[in-house]
């Protein structure tokens, strides 16, 4: 089978309250955490994730945290290395959590960190995406037909992105006393965008 570039994401929402008290515990850095990918589960691209291979990719990926080397970018690019004027936060920790890998990602204080941090200021909701490349197999489950990640497969990268496929991965500030989620009406994203390129 020939290797593709594989994207899969999951839904993240911070309120602009989170934000501020998120910074003020973290010395003025916005630091989220949240669901980074899920196994074994069927997410919005019919794909699923044996646990094996994701288990095998975060070990491999945590040496990359280790070594702060561990970026992502706002929106996935059609490449399979992490291009560095893109990028916008680094992946601080991961672990498992039953079937969801869980993280800590850090956002950068880089032109699309900005623009990451003022789109949860401004409360659009966003989602969080594994960026990596492999092969998938039709297989039969109990939930029917789906599209398998095979071993091939090999991480890339975490990606804030807008249409997240993978349900629930949201992430939120890491604040552990604040659970009231603030709802607020959307901006435009382009908008939002606009205005902080013109402060650049």
């Amino acid at each position: 089978m020939n290797k593709q570039l594989l994207v899969d994401h999951l839904l993240f929402e911070v309120s602009p309250q989170q934000i501020t008290e998120s910074l003020a515990e973290n010395n003025g850095k916005l630091i989220v955490k949240g669901v980074l990918q899920r196994a074994e589960a069927k997410n919005q691209n019919e794909r699923v994730y044996p646990k094996e291979v994701l288990m095998r990719e975060a070990k491999k990926y945590n040496t990359l945290i280790k070594e702060r080397r561990a970026l992502g970018e706002l929106d996935h690019p059609e490449s399979s290395v992490v291009n560095l004027n893109n990028v916008s936060h680094n992946v601080l920790e991961m672990s498992w959590n039953g079937n969801d890998l869980v993280g800590k990602v850090e956002v950068l204080p880089t032109p699309s960190g900005n623009i990451l941090k003022s789109l949860f200021q401004s409360g659009i909701k966003l989602g969080i995406s594994s960026r990596g490349m492999g092969s998938v197999k039709e297989v039969m489950r109990e939930a029917g037909n789906t599209l398998e990640v095979q071993p091939d497969f090999e991480l890339v990268a975490f990606d804030f992105v807008s249409n997240p496929s993978t349900h629930g991965a949201f992430l939120s500030p890491v604040n552990e006393s604040v659970n009231k989620v603030i709802s607020k009406k959307y901006e435009k994203v382009e908008n939002i965008i606009s205005k902080i390129i013109r402060e650049f």
